[in-house]
């Protein structure tokens, strides 16, 4: 099978999930409220965010840490500090069809699920949303600091230059940080107002 063939068919294979696991979600009562056990939520402490900075990264730039984290520049905003903290968070976490969607603390992530996570880390989105909606989130266009580029049957981020996806890894599938980007083509890109 060939490389395109095979992104097209885990494509196909993410957009039937994402619908099957947003219908699954609309059935279940409180499912938006759901959290992990303790009250976590997605959303990261102002403490935990200014971990995550480097003072020497370049001005709107993030860096990638050896151990896989991203590191906000220091001219990033808040929200965008808390974004790249709630999805460090999940980093390494597997790759689940349907992960995210359900309750914010899941055991996996699939691609819509990873970006909602983040995005709701920085208090950008109240409830996980499929690739397919997230088509028409936001704003049109890239962003300054975040883009979110989505399909009917796959979704990423670039957040202060890092791209955030949950394929294109050495070591299987699941949420993480990539210095390289990722083709937009066949892509919608949305940003958050603002940023």
């Amino acid at each position: 099978m060939s490389i395109a063939r095979g992104v097209a068919l885990r494509a196909a294979v993410c957009a039937v999930l994402a619908l099957f696991a947003t219908a699954l979600v609309a059935l279940l009562p409180g499912a938006k409220a759901w959290a992990a056990p303790g009250g976590l939520s997605a959303r990261a402490s102002s403490s935990s965010a200014d971990a995550v900075v480097d003072p020497g990264a370049p001005p709107g730039r993030a860096v990638l840490a050896a151990d896989g984290r991203a590191l906000a520049p220091p001219d990033a905003p808040p929200v965008v500090r808390r974004v790249i903290a709630a999805a460090n968070r999940i980093r390494n976490h597997p790759y689940v069809w349907g992960g995210g969607h359900g309750r914010w603390w899941d055991r996996g992530y699939d691609c819509s699920g990873a970006v909602s996570f983040a995005l709701h880390g920085g208090a950008l989105l109240d409830s996980p949303l499929p690739s397919g909606p997230m088509m028409g989130w936001g704003a049109p266009g890239a962003g300054r600091w975040i883009t979110i580029y989505a399909n009917a049957g796959h979704a990423y981020a670039v957040i202060a230059g890092l791209r955030w996806d949950t394929s294109g890894n050495r070591s299987g599938t699941g949420p993480s940080w990539h210095d390289e980007p990722a083709s937009s083509r066949g892509f919608v890109a949305r940003h958050p107002v603002g940023f």
